[in-house]
């Protein structure tokens, strides 16, 4: 695999690409209607963040965000948590959606393992099965701010029932059908909803899985459960027979020409409940705002994503995930997303490639996971595909290493923006991310996101450039939840991110930001390497260990021992279940001493057979820590929240083995 130093300089867009980038539209607007002049982006920001209700209230303007009532006030107040926008407004955010109605230009385009054939979906086809199946939920007594679940993958009736629901002020949550049955009701029963849609199935990997006895068994735990709509996806529809107070998908949007009306709710209202991993404990139900969300998401990715309305807009991801709810987002825009349902790496990893060149994509979504083991495999999509349509490759998850960012450019294509971004379910939106007029370094993020005063503490919480520090917001911004469900003092909320600095928000990250602006994440603070008092990232160690072919995919964490010292094993995944030799464990500390430290060389380089990680992909270090700390299993890891909880049982019989006595 090719190195490169972190902070290459690898890429500048073309003096075309950026007289064409959406911001640079809403700088020149902001010249000429408010008389201010930025030239580059980091003057932006620092007014943007400097500024922050003459920022956003420029941004409600140029968007021409659409309320039926005026706001009184931009911002009630700079306090954290309670900050307050645009009090007084009433909104819709499913009415700016349809805003870009144009009766046949494609909307959506979608497949899957089952629906192989590539679906186009119009706006009107789209327009007019919302408003069938807003009619089908009002028909069912749904009413603003009641709760309508979705137990459904990621195809189209998904993206129908979210905006339906919204349109009528109800509150949406949604859990793809590979999350297990206790994962799927510890989240919808804090929920308390009132009507359900699910599917049968799903395929993935080539492999049908039934999913009918698992909705038997959530519907039966939800008390305040008064309808479910079913919608035959693998079979016919006999399967929902058993179901109780069940409505058929196509008769729900068997529609005769309704239109759709928008209910008007104050900006704070809820929008969706999105929730937490849950890996220990139940999943926290995070509320995100009507407002917050449509006033973020036109931001974000109208002049970070760069989406225009020809633009075809991609990211491989299920329901369960935030990102979803960031992909639907891109009708914001007027550009047309894409879906897929399915395994991304069936029948083999260049499976998305070939989906990019069919669907004309021009922006690739994915996880820095799955470039990484596209690197891994030594192949070259641009080589193979037709990808003259794609600009812009976007990925997030955890830090794309600088490899694969020069994997993209070497192996992909050689003008393309290449935007690593960071945020999360807790703001629903990346507010470290891509800005298109600025040039593309190894390894680094290339900006922080327009009103978010992001900032990185030093050990006596202050802010500090070119170290690495705990990632803190400083000042309030529209994203942030308006508050946990069933959590009316407001606690859980405030010791998830509020705990540690009073009033500035604490992400949990690691971060470094440049003197030019750029960002680097190097993993979660709280799970960094600590040797001999200098700390560092788990994602450098990664970085270096993915440098190894023969390793697929490694776990390290530091566990305090009773004599003050540490052990540090790393754990690794072999790629085609090879033996973990002592050449290649020697290969793997040589690459950690040279790239990171001689301090950082691990105790043991252990193998193991598979690494636990949550349904969305991402390594549980904190709870195998945990578990190696001596801490119960069942404690630590919310079975039900993980992909593969199997995995954790050999990590419980190592604690066992090595440190019980």
């Amino acid at each position: 695999m090719k190195q490169i130093e972190e902070g290459t300089l690898l890429w500048k867009p073309s003096q075309d690409r950026i007289n064409h980038a959406n911001i640079i539209t809403y700088i020149n607007w902001l010249e000429e209607k408010k008389d201010l002049s930025f030239n580059d982006y980091s003057s932006l920001w620092e007014w943007s963040v400097n500024h922050i209700e003459q920022f956003w209230e420029s941004i409600w303007e140029y968007f021409d965000i659409q309320s039926s009532t005026p706001y009184h006030t931009v911002l009630t107040s700079h306090k954290m948590p309670g900050a307050k926008w645009f009090d007084g407004a009433k909104l819709n955010y499913v009415e700016h959606v349809f805003r870009n109605y144009q009766k046949d230009k494609t909307a959506i385009i979608h497949t899957s393992e089952i629906r192989t054939e590539k679906q186009e979906i119009t706006w009107e086809m789209l327009y007019h099965d919302t408003a069938a199946m807003q009619d089908t939920l009002k028909s069912l007594g749904v009413q603003k701010g009641d709760r309508v679940v979705a137990y459904i993958p990621n195809i189209y009736e998904s993206v129908v029932a979210l905006l339906a629901t919204a349109s009528l002020g109800a509150i949406w949550s949604s859990a793809s059908p590979d999350f297990g049955k206790q994962s799927v009701i510890d989240r919808f029963k804090q929920i308390e909803p009132k009507v359900m849609i699910t599917v049968d199935g799903y395929r993935y990997g080539g492999k049908v899985f039934n999913r009918m006895e698992v909705v038997k068994e959530i519907q039966s735990e939800l008390p305040t459960l008064e309808a479910t709509i079913a919608i035959p996806y693998l079979t016919s529809d006999e399967p929902f027979n058993n179901l109780k107070s069940v409505h058929l998908w196509d008769e729900v949007v068997n529609y005769t020409n309704q239109e759709i009306t928008y209910e008007f709710v104050d900006f704070s209202d809820p929008l969706w409940i999105l929730f937490s991993s849950g890996t220990t404990g139940k999943p926290k139900p995070i509320v995100h705002s009507q407002g917050g969300m449509l006033i973020e998401h036109l931001k974000a990715l109208t002049f970070h994503t760069d989406l225009h309305e020809n633009d075809r807009f991609f990211w491989f991801t299920t329901t369960g995930w935030m990102m979803w709810n960031y992909l639907v987002g891109g009708l914001l825009t007027g550009s047309t997303i894409i879906l897929y349902d399915g395994n991304p790496a069936y029948p083999d990893k260049k499976m998305l490639w070939k989906f990019a060149e069919n669907t004309k994509m021009t922006v690739f979504g994915t996880s820095a996971s799955y470039i990484t083991a596209c690197m891994k495999d030594d192949f070259s999509p641009g080589e193979e595909f037709d990808l003259s349509h794609l600009q812009t490759i976007s990925s997030t998850g955890s830090p794309l290493p600088p490899e694969g960012f020069q994997w993209c450019y070497d192996h992909v294509k050689d003008d393309l923006s290449i935007a690593s971004i960071s945020g999360g379910t807790d703001v629903c939106t990346a507010f470290i991310l891509g800005t298109p007029i600025l040039p593309v370094y190894a390894g680094e993020l290339q900006s922080r996101g327009l009103g978010v005063k992001i900032e990185s503490f030093d050990e006596d919480s202050k802010p500090h450039v070119n170290e690495v520090g705990e990632l803190v917001i400083t000042e309030p911004f529209p994203a942030m939840p308006i508050f946990f469900w069933n959590d009316e003092d407001g606690i859980r909320m405030h010791d998830s991110y509020f705990n540690m600095y009073p009033e500035i928000w604490r992400h949990g990250d690691y971060i470094k930001i440049t003197e030019r602006g750029t960002c680097i994440i190097y993993g979660r603070s709280d799970a960094t390497i600590n040797r001999g008092g200098i700390r560092i990232g788990t994602s450098e160690i990664y970085r270096a260990v993915d440098q190894v072919k023969e390793v697929s995919d490694s776990l390290i964490v530091d566990i305090p021992l009773e004599n003050g010292d540490s052990f540090v094993p790393l754990f690794v995944m072999m790629k085609n279940d090879q033996e973990l030799t002592d050449d290649i464990i020697a290969a793997v500390k040589q690459q950690i001493r040279a790239q990171c430290s001689p301090r950082h060389v691990p105790t043991e380089v252990i193998p193991v057979k598979d690494l636990p990680k949550t349904l969305n992909g991402k390594k549980l270090e904190i709870p195998v820590k945990k578990i190696l700390m001596g801490q119960p299993l069942e404690k630590v890891a919310n079975k039900g929240s993980l992909s593969n909880p199997e995995s954790l049982v050999y990590f419980e019989r190592f604690y066992k083995e090595r440190f019980k006595k």
